[in-house]
């Protein structure tokens, strides 16, 4: 595909590569209202498997681009929602921690209920210097991280297909950085478990500009409940 740079300059033909970053099924942590960090996810809630179930049925229908390269970060709720798709793709599973979501340090595993009494409002948008808790990781060294994690990816897989199963913060961080959006406030994004969102891009470049092709794709999830109502309700 013959594509324009930035500056508006007719380049030859470039593959396309392609990024499709998958939010993991639901997990049990928020079905239980904690803070689900590397110590206390423990995997995805029967809801969540039906959704990744639905996943990988989408993609073994044979209706969505063929896939090259499979990244995982290495947190329980994402493995298991890989797993289920790569039962459609039959690929070598890349597990790299630097794609975990934003880490709660001493918040790990603490109820949502208690969160801000303990450690303040965690949404607070003008200090992204402010760990999320003791121990835990700021907005921007999560930034930094995932900017970091994606960017090997990308480079690993020049001109080819690689899906990318995450986390929500992961897509937030990745949404700003390839659209070259400012890194905090000025929207919310809300990402349904086990959706698509796509870019793509022909520019081979130090700087490649990237399209947006889609976000919240969740359209294998009809038929399904939003979420698991927690116990009680």
């Amino acid at each position: 595909m013959r594509a324009l740079t930035s500056r508006g300059v007719l380049i030859a033909d470039q593959p396309t590569t392609r990024l499709t970053l998958v939010r993991h099924g639901e997990s049990v942590v928020t079905v239980d209202q904690v803070v689900g960090g590397p110590e206390t996810c423990s995997g995805l809630s029967p809801l969540g498997f039906d959704q990744a179930a639905c996943l990988r049925d989408r993609y073994r229908a044979g209706h969505e681009p063929a896939i090259d390269a499979l990244w995982v970060s290495t947190m329980p709720r994402a493995r298991q929602t890989a797993d289920a798709l790569n039962e459609a793709l039959g690929l070598d599973v890349n597990v790299d921690v630097e794609l975990e979501e934003r880490r709660p340090g001493d918040a790990d595993g603490v109820r949502w209920a208690d969160y801000s009494e303990r450690f303040g409002d965690f949404r607070l948008l003008d200090n992204p210097y402010r760990p999320l808790a003791p121990n835990g990781e700021s907005q921007a060294q999560f930034d930094l991280r995932i900017g970091q994690a994606l960017d090997r990816v990308i480079a690993a897989h020049r001109g080819t297909s690689v899906v990318v199963v995450c986390h929500a913060g992961v897509i937030d961080v990745a949404f700003r950085q390839l659209l070259r959006l400012r890194p905090t406030g000025g929207f919310w994004l809300s990402t349904k478990n086990t959706s698509l969102t796509e870019f793509v891009t022909d520019d081979d470049g130090a700087r490649p500009v990237w399209r947006l092709v889609r976000y919240n794709d969740a359209a294998h999830l009809a038929g399904l409940p939003d979420k698991t109502e927690p116990a009680g309700a």
